[in-house]
Protein backbone atom coordinates (compact mmCIF):
# COMPACT_ATOMS: atom_id res chain seq x y z
CA UNK A 1 0.00 0.00 0.00
CA UNK A 2 1.17 3.15 -0.72
CA UNK A 3 0.55 6.77 0.00
CA UNK A 4 -2.02 6.82 -3.01
CA UNK A 5 -4.09 4.50 -1.68
CA UNK A 6 -5.00 6.40 1.62
CA UNK A 7 -5.21 9.49 -0.10
CA UNK A 8 -8.93 11.34 -0.52
CA UNK A 9 -9.48 14.67 -2.05
CA UNK A 10 -10.39 17.43 0.54
CA UNK A 11 -14.28 17.18 0.12
CA UNK A 12 -13.41 14.03 2.36
CA UNK A 13 -12.65 16.47 5.22
CA UNK A 14 -16.04 19.06 4.67
CA UNK A 15 -18.03 17.28 6.89
CA UNK A 16 -15.39 17.65 10.03
CA UNK A 17 -13.88 21.25 8.85
CA UNK A 18 -17.88 22.40 9.06
CA UNK A 19 -18.42 20.93 12.20
CA UNK A 20 -15.32 23.05 13.52
CA UNK A 21 -15.60 25.96 11.55
CA UNK A 22 -19.43 25.98 11.03
CA UNK A 23 -18.75 27.23 7.25
CA UNK A 24 -18.60 24.91 4.34
CA UNK A 25 -15.17 24.67 3.59
CA UNK A 26 -15.00 22.94 0.30
CA UNK A 27 -14.91 25.74 -1.75
CA UNK A 28 -13.15 28.29 0.71
CA UNK A 29 -9.86 29.10 -0.50
CA UNK A 30 -6.09 28.35 1.48
CA UNK A 31 -2.76 29.14 1.16
CA UNK A 32 -0.02 26.74 1.46
CA UNK A 33 2.44 28.67 3.96
CA UNK A 34 5.05 26.17 2.21
CA UNK A 35 4.87 27.17 -1.35
CA UNK A 36 2.89 30.23 -1.49
CA UNK A 37 0.35 28.26 -4.11
CA UNK A 38 -3.63 29.21 -3.41
CA UNK A 39 -6.41 26.29 -3.69
CA UNK A 40 -9.66 25.35 -2.41
CA UNK A 41 -10.15 23.00 0.30
CA UNK A 42 -11.45 21.10 -1.79
CA UNK A 43 -9.15 20.63 -3.87
CA UNK A 44 -6.31 19.79 -1.20
CA UNK A 45 -5.28 15.86 -0.62
CA UNK A 46 -6.86 14.51 2.46
CA UNK A 47 -5.55 11.43 4.46
CA UNK A 48 -7.71 10.15 7.07
CA UNK A 49 -6.76 7.90 9.86
CA UNK A 50 -7.30 7.29 13.56
CA UNK A 51 -5.28 9.95 14.42
CA UNK A 52 -6.96 12.40 12.54
CA UNK A 53 -7.28 14.54 9.49
CA UNK A 54 -4.43 15.98 7.40
CA UNK A 55 -4.55 18.17 4.82
CA UNK A 56 -1.51 18.59 2.08
CA UNK A 57 -0.95 21.23 -0.79
CA UNK A 58 -1.21 19.64 -4.20
CA UNK A 59 1.53 21.57 -5.77
CA UNK A 60 3.77 20.72 -2.95
CA UNK A 61 2.78 18.25 -0.31
CA UNK A 62 3.41 20.16 2.56
CA UNK A 63 1.12 19.72 5.32
CA UNK A 64 -1.04 22.50 5.86
CA UNK A 65 -4.19 21.82 8.33
CA UNK A 66 -3.99 18.60 11.09
CA UNK A 67 -7.13 18.19 12.61
CA UNK A 68 -8.37 15.16 15.65
CA UNK A 69 -11.44 15.33 17.46
CA UNK A 70 -11.86 13.58 20.93
CA UNK A 71 -13.60 13.50 23.74
CA UNK A 72 -15.87 16.34 22.98
CA UNK A 73 -13.15 18.55 21.88
CA UNK A 74 -11.05 19.46 18.40
CA UNK A 75 -7.54 19.76 18.16
CA UNK A 76 -6.69 22.08 14.98
CA UNK A 77 -2.67 22.99 13.56
CA UNK A 78 -2.77 25.51 10.83
CA UNK A 79 0.52 26.14 10.39
CA UNK A 80 0.90 25.18 7.25
CA UNK A 81 -1.92 27.48 6.08
CA UNK A 82 -0.58 31.15 5.29
CA UNK A 83 -4.49 31.94 4.89
CA UNK A 84 -8.10 30.35 5.27
CA UNK A 85 -10.58 32.59 3.43
CA UNK A 86 -14.51 31.82 3.90
CA UNK A 87 -17.33 33.28 2.51
CA UNK A 88 -19.94 34.62 4.69
CA UNK A 89 -22.42 33.07 2.51
CA UNK A 90 -21.41 29.58 3.17
CA UNK A 91 -22.09 29.52 6.75
CA UNK A 92 -23.91 26.48 8.08
CA UNK A 93 -27.35 26.38 8.92
CA UNK A 94 -27.64 26.25 12.87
Amino acid sequence: MDDGDLRLDGNAAGGLLGEVFGFELTAAWAGCAGCGAANQVGALLVYRHGMGTVLRCPACQAVMVRVAAGGGRYWLDLRGAAFLQLDQGARLPG
